[in-house]
């Protein structure tokens, strides 16, 4: 049998600080924006829907008039 031998207290402890690390780092992702980081993301979310907004297509836009008709 050759193992290595682990101190079990070591590896909590290990264990616990890799564990607040990631914890950590998702806080950062998730919190860790500034006030205006926070506004400009909000804007460009605002102007990518107003840019698809305007480039839909109204209804009327999507029948076929009468005498455009391809199928007559």
């Amino acid at each position: 049998m050759n193992g290595e031998v682990v101190n079990l207290r070591q590896a909590r402890k290990r264990k616990k600080r890799e564990d607040k690390d990631r914890q950590a780092a998702e806080n950062r992702r998730i919190f860790g924006q500034t006030k205006a980081e926070k506004a400009a993301a909000r804007f460009e979310g605002e102007k990518r829907l107003r840019s698809l907004d305007g480039h839909r297509l109204s209804s009327c836009e999507l029948t076929p008039s009468d005498g455009d008709d391809p199928g007559n």
